[in-house]
């Protein structure tokens, strides 16, 4: 089961290259259980409304219907997952990827990220651009 960094998220929406072939097939498989967390949803619409990141869209329109066609299953943000996000090691100073941790550790899942600080964390990585 994979849970998907932010940018990896942003890469398979804009079909970006980055994104190498085998993380796609992996993602794009059939069978896959593939998930995009709520505080990746929380990330992206901080950085649209700081016009940081245009999605051509609002991200309360596009977000989920790309989640749903791309067949992703959104991951809620429990007490359980913010508790353990706030009581990681300080390897990683950002919020929102320390959540990731904390969700992947707590749920069992694996990160497809390019963060070599989040391979730090007791967490499978995935790298996505193989």
């Amino acid at each position: 089961m994979l849970l998907l960094d932010t940018h990896v998220w942003l890469w398979w929406l804009d079909d970006d290259r980055q994104l190498g072939p085998q993380t796609r097939a992996a993602i794009g498989r059939a069978d896959a259980i593939v998930w995009v967390s709520a505080a990746s949803a929380w990330e992206i619409a901080i950085k649209v409304a700081l016009r940081r990141l245009d999605l051509g869209e609002p991200p309360e329109v596009c977000l989920p219907r790309e989640a749903k066609r791309s067949g992703f299953r959104p991951l809620p943000v429990s007490l359980e997952h913010a508790l353990r996000a706030g009581s990681l090691p300080s390897h990683h100073r950002d919020p929102f990827d320390r959540l990731l941790v904390a969700q992947a550790q707590l749920d069992g899942l694996t990160i497809v990220t390019t963060d070599p600080k989040i391979a730090k964390y007791d967490v499978p990585t995935l790298n996505p651009t193989r």
